[in-house]
């Protein structure tokens, strides 16, 4: 590995930890965000002379942080944001949490701070996404199924709005945590996604992305513990996370459900996701989006064999999430559990219904889900042209390789 590769790699796991940390001292997300491009721009001028430190991640932070320290000492008002947060130059140690419903996670507080009411729903997704998931602006818009320009402008525009209103850096109490909670949730639900069938790149999979979201969603149980969905949220990470080490083969290569070694699913990420669950639904007799996920994800857990997943519940809890979060991949995702229900004929008309739906244009899973289930109905030469279109349309390579490796099955 070369050192500018090495920058980049270290660059995109630590990115959100640095961003993070230089926002406790510059109290600006786009500033700091600012000054860890510049810690990563000094890696790539002095790593490739130097080498590789030990601890690179830990270079980079006390750069951004050095160079975060240098630019507050630059500011007339100085001494007074000395005063006032209460650090020395030389050391900046972490906050400790005024009470016991305080939390000391700079992630966390980054989070809050991004899915502040100042902004857009739409705004805080798309900022958190870039300053925590470190995505790019491509990847968000494929995430959110949005236009490329569009969320570049959001996170722009978010980036100046929290500056102006002088938003702080803090996980807030009360009525105003309630009020950002259900962004709180959806955020750490996408990055743990990018995390777990990553938008773009060389990997099908991201570990750190969903380790964070993981640390993340449990922590904020721990914080809101009365909060079902919070809980429901938890199961459905932990569940899907039990998936991670049969999910690739040996070389790295997606392994679809149907095909992985269910030994190798983790039996405590299981035990934890129903625990979680079984909190949500004590809670509330009427299951939100997150615990209908996480008993859609239960399901699959509860199968010692694929060919004993009870694809019918499945079904049915995936139109009782249509029914309060209607969306187009819902609808897909249902499609695909009618299919197995029901037979693929079923599963092709929800699906062909979807064809028009403007925001699937470009999403690759419509053109595969389609072209699986013209597979299954013996319509070979149409599921190979879906199966290429699918591929054409993926951002991440592996994925793009097995694509094209099924469409070469229905020659």
């Amino acid at each position: 590995m070369t050192a500018a590769s090495a920058v980049e790699a270290v660059f995109r796991i630590e990115s959100a930890r640095i961003i993070a940390g230089v926002t406790r001292i510059v109290r600006d997300v786009g500033i700091a965000e600012e000054l860890a491009q510049d810690a990563l721009v000094a890696a790539l001028e002095q790593w490739p002379e130097s080498g590789v430190p030990d601890k690179p991640g830990a270079w980079l932070m006390a750069t951004a942080k050095h160079r975060a320290i240098d630019l507050v000492r630059r500011k007339e008002t100085y001494a007074r944001k000395l005063a006032e947060v209460g650090r020395t130059l030389e050391d900046v140690p972490p906050l400790e949490p005024s009470d016991a419903d305080d939390i000391d996670d700079d992630l966390l507080r980054l989070i809050f701070t991004a899915c502040h009411p100042v902004l857009s729903a739409e705004a805080r997704i798309a900022l958190t996404l870039r300053l925590l998931g470190g995505l790019t602006t491509e990847e968000i818009a494929r995430a959110c199924l949005a236009a490329e320009p569009t969320v570049a402008q959001r996170i722009v525009r978010a980036k100046r709005s929290l500056a102006k209103a002088g938003v702080p850096y803090e996980v807030p109490y009360g009525a105003d945590r309630a009020a950002r909670l259900d962004s709180v949730l959806e955020v750490i639900y996408l990055i743990f996604n990018e995390g777990y069938s990553a938008t773009a790149g060389d990997d099908w999979l991201r570990p750190a992305l969903c380790e964070d979201a993981l640390r993340l969603g449990r922590v904020l149980a721990g914080l809101m513990p009365k909060e079902p969905e919070v809980h429901g949220l938890v199961a459905l990470l932990e569940l899907q996370a039990s998936r991670t080490a049969a999910r690739t083969g040996p070389d790295g290569e997606p392994v679809l459900l149907a095909d992985q070694n269910r030994t190798r699913w983790n039996q405590m990420l299981i035990r934890r996701g129903f625990a979680a669950l079984g909190r949500a639904n004590a809670l509330r007799d009427v299951s939100g989006p997150y615990t209908l996920q996480a008993a859609i994800a239960a399901c699959h857990a509860q199968a010692v064999r694929y060919e004993e997943t009870d694809w019918s519940t499945i079904a049915t809890l995936y139109g009782r999430l249509a029914a309060i979060a209607p969306s187009p991949v819902v609808e897909l995702n249902r499609a695909v559990a009618v299919s197995m229900a029901s037979g693929p004929a079923d599963g092709l008309a929800l699906v062909d219904a979807l064809g028009d739906e403007p925001t699937l244009k470009h999403y690759h899973l419509l053109p595969s889900v389609r072209g699986d289930l013209l597979a299954r109905l013996g319509r070979t030469a149409e599921a190979r042209s879906e199966f290429e279109r699918a591929a054409a349309l993926t951002r991440n390579e592996r994925e793009r390789k097995l694509l094209r490796t099924r469409a070469e099955q229905c020659g």
